[in-house]
C-alpha cells in the first residue's frame, strides 16, 4: 500500500513541475508577465533546470526548443525513477 503512495506522489511531483514549465514558457510570450512576482517565482523553479539544456541546444532562428526536450527529459527521469523505486520495494519484499 505505501509502495502505491509513494508512486502517487512522485507522479504528482513530476506533473506539477511540468505544469509550471509550460506555465512559464507560455509567460515567455507576454513579457509583462515574466516582470510580475509570479513570473520571477517561476523562473527562480523553472531557469535552473531549463538552463541545463539551454547550454547545449542553441536556438533555431528565433526559436528555442530547449524546452520541448526538457520536458521530454522530465519524463523520462520519470519513468526511471518508477523502476528505481520499484526495484527497490520489490527487493525488500
Amino acid at each position: 500500500m505505501t509502495f502505491l503512495i509513494i508512486l502517487k506522489y512522485v507522479s504528482l511531483a513530476f506533473r506539477i513541475y511540468s505544469f509550471l514549465l509550460i506555465i512559464y514558457i507560455l509567460m515567455s510570450w507576454v513579457p509583462a508577465a515574466q516582470n510580475s512576482s509570479f513570473g520571477r517565482m517561476l523562473a527562480k523553479v523553472c531557469e535552473p533546470y531549463l538552463g541545463i539544456f539551454r547550454r547545449f541546444i542553441p536556438p533555431i532562428g528565433m526559436i528555442d526548443i530547449s524546452p520541448i526536450v526538457a520536458i521530454f527529459m522530465l519524463n523520462f527521469i520519470e519513468r526511471g525513477l518508477y523502476i528505481v523505486i520499484q526495484k527497490i520495494y520489490f527487493m525488500f519484499l
